[in-house]
């Protein structure tokens, strides 16, 4: 080949690389807007009147910056009732999970025992099975603990949930990180505790960081359980209570959309805070080593 050809491949190949690179922009560009437009809306919502809100043309951008919604969830004591129980789920679950999955994980990854690996594939199959399914069985266990309408009910149900996952994940990782730190830190004295919680979880942080997020969410967003476990709207979380606003002549757009922006606040935060601990997290929890 000549000079002038190597030069042209080399332009066309320039050309396809940029091609390709343009249209990946644009389809991310797309898929963001898509996914971020719902958010969007929300907050436009709720910062308009009802009225306005069904204006036509439909206006993304309220012609003067509306409040009320705002105010009334927070002089409203029952939501702020909502919200303290959803943190207080979510804070209690995300203790619990990760205590008590790290160390059922540490058993898993460092341990061979008596049937390890059917406990472990039990562990993966709850994981399988639609909570739908077990509404009733855990309303009648839930019952008979004489935990219903308590926040403690909702504790133990959302922990059968989110404890399998953390296992798993926890375990994922835990088997990634070399078994040449147990031995040092065994030399230099440590017990398989200390090697645990002086050696292994610090380098195990993202790990443990995107499995208290999910666990976090898990408890944050759920809904039907938090519905059906409960009866006083003392005991409501943040969902069941969004859901209480729909009324039955009417619905105060402003005031529902504000209390759901004020909902998904907590957890924006919290990911955009850790999501370069969640990515690596997560993408290091399933490979096996």
């Amino acid at each position: 080949m000549t000079n002038a050809q190597n030069t042209h491949t080399t332009v066309n190949e320039e050309r396809q690389r940029l091609f390709r690179r343009v249209m990946v922009y644009v389809a991310l560009t797309v898929v963001t807007l898509i996914m971020a437009f719902p958010i969007i809306w929300m907050v436009s919502v709720s910062l308009k009147p009802t009225v306005e809100t069904f204006s036509l043309p439909p206006r993304l951008l309220p012609n003067s910056l509306y409040l009320d919604g705002y105010t009334r969830i927070f002089e409203n004591p029952q939501f702020r009732r909502f919200l303290l129980n959803s943190y207080l789920l979510g804070i209690v679950v995300t203790i619990l999970s990760l205590a008590i999955g790290t160390l059922a994980a540490f058993g898993f990854s460092r341990y061979r025992f008596f049937g390890d690996k059917a406990a472990k594939l039990f562990v993966i199959t709850t994981q399988m099975v639609p909570s739908i399914t077990l509404l009733i069985p855990f309303f009648g266990v839930i019952v008979w603990l004489r935990l219903y309408d308590t926040i403690w009910g909702l504790v133990l149900t959302y922990l059968t949930f989110a404890l399998p996952y953390a296992v798993i994940m926890m375990n994922g990782y835990l088997d990634t990180i070399p078994r040449d730190f147990d031995e040092a830190a065994t030399i230099d004295g440590c017990s398989p505790l200390g090697v645990l919680f002086r050696v292994l979880l610090p380098v195990a942080a993202p790990g443990l960081i995107s499995t208290a997020v999910y666990t976090f969410l898990l408890s944050w967003n759920e809904f039907l359980f938090a519905l059906a476990l409960t009866r006083s709207v003392e005991m409501r979380t943040v969902p069941v209570g969004i859901s209480m606003m729909v009324g039955e002549f009417g619905l105060k757009w402003d005031e529902m959309m504000a209390f759901s922006v004020i909902g998904s606040l907590p957890v924006l935060v919290l990911f955009m805070l850790v999501q370069r601990f969640v990515v690596s997290g997560l993408s290091a929890g399933g490979i096996k080593g």
